[in-house]
């Protein structure tokens, strides 16, 4: 686990358009479309939300090592706002939609700096202060997981990581904050941040072994979202390709859904269905209430002739404005061998859009 990190960040340590008008990107048969390409030297989307009073698009990158920037666009893919946040990568977005605010986790662990949860007003410009929210805690890595095998003997699988990885956010109705922790395999919890800033706490709300992975990408607990009434946490398990469900009074984990190549990011539409970034296998699908696939959507169609992924290459997050899902191309090589992932090819980086079926 510490050789395979230890690569990841180094690959990441390596190291202004808008795309409305059908490229070579759009094919009728495929509903992906490409919303925007970013701008020159902006690399690896990750975090997305959304202003659903206006359509705003926010999009933060994932760029170790380099100036990472949350990017405000009109809902008609035109730039309004560039902030820098500074070398820290910036893994998650959320839209506080009552006070207008956006948060943003920053993993600082990776670059020295300490990870934590940030802010900033939803009409930023360049030069709008960043609000401190909270730092992460150190709970260390969760117990070991007993898993049983067919023939009645069990695995044990012991986790190690220590680093403080917050990934995903999620408000409940209430407006307490919920941050998942990929290494932690945590989930935490801010109460009512807008009373608490800039002194607010994260507290540890779940810490499970089903919370951390051992398996790839080296990334546990990811994408959340509440159903309707605040019923269950849906949380995504990266690393096990698994959606797992949280009882939010009990904070029993349990699978709800496997074989979800990557599970990332996570939404829920009106009808209910749970839409999931597969970002290993460059597709979304959605999950009925029995977590059943039911849809799948996009698919990878190689670099076009700007450098830029056609379709979706490792979608990461999306987010709903309407009958429209929008999704972040994280578009980034994991693995140490020189020339077998179709990212390493990407030279322009973009987000896409997706209209949703039955919407």
């Amino acid at each position: 686990m510490k050789e395979l990190l230890t690569g990841f960040i180094s690959l990441l340590l390596l190291g202004a358009g808008v795309a409305w008008a059908h490229d070579d990107s759009d094919d009728d048969r495929n509903p992906v479309r490409r919303f925007v390409t970013l701008p020159d030297g902006v690399r690896f989307p990750e975090g997305i939300t959304a202003n659903p009073a206006n359509g705003d698009i926010y999009v933060s990158n994932f760029d170790g090592g380099s100036q990472n920037k949350v990017l405000r666009y009109s809902r008609h893919g035109h730039l309004l706002a560039v902030r820098e946040f500074g070398p820290a990568p910036l893994l998650g977005l959320e839209f506080d939609r009552v006070h207008h605010k956006v948060y943003v986790t920053n993993v600082g662990d990776f670059v020295g700096t300490g990870s934590k949860i940030q802010r900033i007003a939803a009409n930023f410009n360049g030069l709008t202060p960043i609000e401190f929210v909270a730092d992460i805690p150190a709970t260390g890595a969760p117990g070991d997981r007993i898993a049983g095998n067919p023939d009645g003997s069990v695995d044990k699988i012991t986790f190690g990581s220590g680093a403080r990885v917050p990934n995903a956010l999620a408000f409940d109705s209430h407006g307490n904050l919920y941050v998942s922790d990929s290494f932690q395999g945590a989930i935490f919890r801010i109460d009512n941040p807008n009373g608490c800033v800039p002194n607010c706490t994260a507290q540890t709300w779940a810490h499970d072994p089903l919370l951390a992975t051992a398996g790839f990408p080296p990334f546990g607990a990811n994408g959340l979202a509440f159903n309707e009434h605040d019923a269950a946490l849906f949380v995504a398990n990266t690393g096990d390709d698994r959606v797992l469900k949280v009882d939010p009074v009990t904070k029993v984990v349990s699978v709800f859904a496997e074989s979800i190549n990557g599970a990332d990011g996570i939404v829920f539409d009106r009808l209910g269905r749970l839409w999931v970034c597969a970002n290993q296998n460059d597709e979304v699908v959605a999950l009925n209430a029995n977590g059943r696939v039911v849809v799948r959507l996009g698919s990878f169609e190689g670099i076009g002739r700007n450098g830029a992924p056609r379709g979706l290459l490792f979608p990461a997050s999306p987010v709903i404005v309407g009958d429209e899902m929008f999704v972040t191309n994280l578009a980034i090589a994991l693995t140490p061998a020189v020339g077998d992932e179709p990212e390493e090819d990407v030279t322009r980086w973009t987000v896409s859009r997706i209209k949703l079926p039955g919407l």
